[in-house]
């Protein structure tokens, strides 16, 4: 082939691989070239599992050229955030305080990719324990000097840099939507309960989600086609039917209802940011959509109602390993974890009444809309090692706060939410924007991700990474 594998999106990979154009052989060598020669300048994978890669793809080869192809995931290669169990490698969670002890099982995630055929090449880095929305470790491959966002950096940078065509990523604030939007790539935030958490490393019982990365739309419907479904081993796993989001994508948008965010909830936000929105919010329009500008329930109360949840409960989980190991974990992750030791029961449990109510007004709005657009991050990048942004005449605001103050609202509600490119700013780093449904509407969701996409020619590209290019 003149064009590399890792090159092209996962769909024609797929087809390449099916009517035998293409080996899973030549298929997982690309991928692991493209890690050695990036893996310097951009820092996505905390460990490559090159061998076992190889014996794997040699396995998937042989089914296929026996006749057993498995559809449309077999023989891809696969990166999964190191929060997630893998049968016989360490979960560190990103963390030096953690066990170096091989985990005795897989996660349910990554089995049911393995089952579909994908080929796991690597765990990915991400902010320790999740507890973050930068990744420091990793370097955004757009541009070094900015953040590949967090916690699932190293899966978003890994997809972007084509060094794998998927990686999964957990999503507790927006872990997997503000690196996907960082680094140009799609993330995906199933609704709460849809997607299996077992074998992955938990944050906040109440938050967590499970879900991936992927370069386009198309392909992050064929995974949570494979991924979504009942675990009866984890409890928050919900028994509804999943149908193929893969099938109606691309039935059009013709009808369909998109309540735009007022300026106020993104506020404040870079103005090319906004004008990135409104020019994508344009594209649906002309596709057959209905627009209407919606206030956004409770969006004030976001931020205050997430951390009084996450705090405790992540100071929970954590608390034997911050007393036995404490020195051991980064100093940002260790001052959230100890703060989160002192938030009263009475605050938890009045914000997951407030919580409620949240849920309450959410379904009401979307008694009127189909969907919810904002932007994904209200920055056109945020500057990598920098602690605050900086919003001129409205002063400075915490990094920390900055990248999930537009995300978290997903996860307080559950609501399904993607993240789509749009477009690139003047310095020439990705912009995104937010797409949220309602509950075990991913479907739709992804419909109209994928309209989007065959609309313009942002989803998709590749971040021009090569040996020495990031700064």
């Amino acid at each position: 082939m003149t064009v590399r594998p890792w090159e092209l999106p996962l769909a024609e990979v797929s087809e390449l691989i099916a009517t035998r154009a293409l080996s899973p052989v030549e298929v997982v060598e690309s991928a692991l070239e493209r890690i050695e020669e990036t893996q310097q300048q951009v820092n996505a994978f905390a460990l490559v599992t090159a061998e076992d890669a190889r014996r794997q793809a040699k396995t998937a080869e042989a089914e296929i050229l026996a006749g057993h192809y498995r559809g449309p995931l077999h023989g891809i290669p696969l990166g999964v955030k190191d929060l997630y169990d893998v049968e016989g490698l360490a979960t560190r969670s990103g963390s030096l305080a953690t066990s170096d002890a091989p985990a005795a099982a897989t996660a349910t995630v990554v089995r049911r990719l393995e089952e579909a055929g994908m080929i796991l090449v690597g765990k990915t880095n991400t902010h320790e324990f999740a507890l973050g929305g930068i990744t420091p470790t990793v370097r955004n491959p757009w541009d070094g000097e900015y953040i590949a966002g967090g916690s699932s950096g190293g899966s978003a940078a890994a997809v972007a840099s084509g060094q794998c065509l998927v990686a999964t990523g957990t999503d507790t604030a927006g872990s997997i939507r503000i690196p996907a939007a960082a680094c140009g790539a799609v993330g995906l935030k199933p609704t709460a309960g849809l997607v299996s958490r077992t074998g992955i490393t938990p944050l906040s019982w109440s938050m967590d989600t499970a879900g991936a990365i992927t370069r386009n739309v198309l392909d992050s419907a064929l995974v949570l086609d494979a991924i979504a479904g009942y675990d009866p081993l984890d409890p928050g796993s919900l028994r509804v039917a999943v149908p193929s989001s893969a099938a109606t994508l691309d039935r059009g948008i013709d009808g369909v209802w998109i309540g735009v965010a007022s300026p106020s909830f993104a506020s404040p936000a870079d103005q090319e940011v906004l004008d990135a929105c409104v020019r994508a919010v344009e594209v649906l329009q002309g596709a057959g959509a209905h627009v209407e500008l919606v206030e956004v329930p409770f969006a004030d109360a976001m931020l205050p109602i997430h951390r009084s949840i996450v705090l405790p409960e992540a100071s929970s989980y954590y608390r034997e390993l911050l007393q036995s190991e404490g020195d051991l974990i980064g100093a940002d992750v260790r001052q959230v974890l100890e703060a989160g030791q002192f938030v009263f029961a009475t605050e938890y449990v009045r914000a997951q009444r407030v919580r409620t109510a949240v849920l309450s007004a959410w379904h009401e709005l979307f008694r009127d809309i189909d969907l919810l657009v904002s932007p994904t991050l209200p920055m056109a990048g945020g500057r990598a090692g920098h602690p605050f942004q900086d919003w001129g005449p409205a002063g400075e605001e915490p990094m920390r706060n900055a990248v999930i103050r537009l995300t978290a609202a997903a996860n307080v509600s559950g609501f399904p939410s993607l993240a789509l490119p749009i477009g690139r700013s003047e310095a020439g780093l990705p912009l995104s924007l937010q797409l949220t449904g309602r509950p075990f509407e991913e479907a739709l969701v992804l419909r109209v991700g994928r309209t989007y996409e065959r609309a313009t020619d942002f989803v998709g590209a590749l971040a021009p990474v090569s040996p020495g290019a990031i700064r």
